[in-house]
C-alpha cells in the first residue's frame, strides 16, 4: 500500500470509530485517538512500549499507564485486537457493535509480522461450543495461526 493509500486508510479507520463512539455514547479523547492513529498507521501489530516511545517523541514525559489506558479503551469496545502470542496490538478490520463483538482468527507471519484479521467466525464458534460441550465456560478466546505468508513463503 503507498503512503498516500495508507494515510487515507488510517483516516478513514479514524473516522469510522469516531461515528461509533459518538453513535454509543464514548469519549474518544485526544490520546485515544492518537494511540489508534499510531497502531493504524503502523500496518502490523505493535507493542505497547513501542506505542508509548512514538507518544513520548510527541509529548515528552507520557509514562505507560497513559499509553494501557487508551490500549483498555480500545480493546473494551472492540476497536483494537491484542495478539497475545506477540503481546501486540492491531487495528479492528470490522468494527462491530459491542454485543456483537467478534473473537476472529488472525493470520501471523513469522518472518514480516503480516497480519491477517480472518472475518469467519466459525472456527471461534466451534472452539466455544466445544468447550461448552465439555462444560467448561469460555470467557475469551484468541486464535492465531502463525506460519509464513505467500510472499515470505516464496523465498
Amino acid at each position: 500500500m503507498t503512503s498516500a493509500a495508507a494515510t487515507a486508510a488510517t483516516t478513514e479507520r479514524i473516522a469510522r470509530i469516531e461515528d461509533a463512539c459518538q453513535r454509543r455514547g464514548l469519549r474518544l479523547t485526544a490520546l485515544r485517538r492518537r494511540v489508534m492513529e499510531l497502531i493504524a498507521a503502523q500496518g502490523r501489530p505493535v507493542k505497547a512500549y513501542e506505542l508509548l516511545d512514538l507518544i513520548r517523541l510527541e509529548r515528552g514525559g507520557a509514562a505507560p499507564p497513559t499509553v494501557y489506558r487508551a490500549l483498555d479503551f480500545l480493546l473494551e469496545h472492540g476497536f483494537i485486537h491484542k495478539l497475545e502470542s506477540m503481546n501486540a496490538f492491531i487495528g479492528c478490520d470490522h468494527l462491530h457493535e459491542p454485543e456483537n463483538a467478534h473473537q476472529p482468527p488472525f493470520l501471523i507471519c513469522d518472518r514480516c509480522a503480516q497480519t491477517v484479521e480472518l472475518e469467519d467466525s466459525r472456527a471461534a464458534e466451534l472452539l466455544a461450543r466445544e468447550a461448552r460441550r465439555l462444560g467448561f465456560t469460555p470467557q475469551a478466546q484468541t486464535l492465531e495461526i502463525h506460519g509464513l505468508c505467500a510472499r515470505c513463503g516464496e523465498v
